[in-house]
């Protein structure tokens, strides 16, 4: 089996295009060929998982990309969240995704849990204006 470690991108492009045959032609389950291929896709795999690493996407940025890329809507969201505003704290950070959510949205929009339920930053939640004058007038008082 002519197979070797893959060090540099040289060697890459050798084992993609060692590979590029199996595709116009697959090799029969369990025969030499087959083992080498999977050999092959396998050094590829770590190659490029070592050298490329995908992070992992940002839930809010997957629903942003669904509804760019994917046809899909905020309508549509507030749909399978219950209401316009709660999509809206969702989109603006301010409302973090629950289980139920993570889960309605996954089934109806067909996109995979792990992507919705990674851990993301939420956004510091907006003062009322009445709480803002109240902690204004005690920081006044304060200083006095």
């Amino acid at each position: 089996m002519d197979v070797r470690p893959l060090h540099t991108e040289d060697d890459l492009t050798w084992a993609l295009n060692e590979i590029a045959i199996y595709f116009e032609q697959q090799p029969v389950p369990g025969s030499p060929e087959a083992d080498r291929f999977e050999v092959l896709t396998t050094l590829i795999d770590t190659y490029e998982s070592q050298h490329w690493p995908i992070p992992e996407a940002d839930p809010i940025a997957v629903l942003e990309y669904a509804m760019s890329d994917m046809g899909r809507s905020q309508a549509e969201l507030a749909g399978l969240l219950g209401s316009r505003s709660r999509a809206s704290e969702v989109l603006s950070r301010y409302r973090p995704l629950t289980l139920g959510m993570i889960r309605r949205i996954s089934e109806s929009w067909n996109l995979p849990i792990d992507a919705l339920a990674a851990p993301y930053k939420l956004a510091k939640p907006k003062q009322p204006s009445k709480v803002k004058a109240v902690a204004k007038r005690k920081r006044k008082t304060k200083a006095a």
